[in-house]
C-alpha cells in the first residue's frame, strides 16, 4: 500500500462503446488524473484515453477531485476505488474539548472490506487519533498518476 498527495482532476470521459451484445452505446466514465490544472488534466486524460478507446472520445467535464491523497494497493483483486472520509481528532489545549476535523481520501481495494483494511494499514503508521467516518465504493474507472516523460519519448 503506498499513498500520494497532489492535484487530482476528475475527468468524464463520452464515447461511443460496443457492448458484449455487439451493440454500440453511448457511455460516459469519470477517470482521476494528477495534473497542475484544467488544461493539463485535459491533455493527460485525451493523451491516457487514445491508448484505450479506438474512435472519437470527448471530454465531458473536469472537475477538481475532493481527494487529500490516493492509496493505491498493489493486489491484483483491488479493481475499485473508494471515496473515504476520516476525522482526525485532536483537543484543542485551552478548552480540553475534542475537535474533529474531516479529510477526504480515494482508496484502492477489491471490496469494501478491503478498503478499510488499507486505511488502517496506511493510518496505523501514524500517531494520528481517527475515526473511519464513510467508506463508499465510486464510479471511477481508473486513476492516472503523473509519469515523467524519459528523454526517449
Amino acid at each position: 500500500m503506498r499513498s500520494r498527495t497532489a492535484n487530482w482532476f476528475e475527468c468524464k470521459i463520452r464515447y461511443e462503446k460496443i457492448m458484449e451484445d455487439g451493440l454500440q452505446k453511448k457511455v460516459t466514465e469519470v477517470y482521476t488524473v494528477d495534473a497542475l490544472s484544467f488544461s493539463e488534466a485535459e491533455e493527460r486524460i485525451t493523451e491516457e484515453m487514445s491508448a484505450y478507446i479506438s474512435g472519437e472520445f470527448e471530454v465531458a467535464d473536469i472537475k477538481k477531485a475532493a481527494y487529500k491523497e490516493i492509496f493505491f494497493s498493489e493486489e491484483e483483486m483491488a479493481d475499485k476505488w473508494y471515496k473515504t472520509k476520516l476525522q482526525f481528532i485532536t483537543i484543542d489545549e485551552k478548552t480540553e474539548k475534542e475537535k474533529r476535523s474531516a479529510v477526504n481520501y480515494l482508496v484502492q481495494a477489491g471490496s469494501l472490506h478491503g478498503a478499510v483494511k488499507n486505511i488502517e494499514e496506511v493510518m496505523g503508521g501514524t500517531m494520528i487519533d481517527y475515526v473511519i467516518a464513510s467508506v463508499a465504493e465510486t464510479s471511477l474507472m481508473d486513476v492516472f498518476e503523473y509519469q515523467p516523460k524519459t528523454k526517449a519519448e
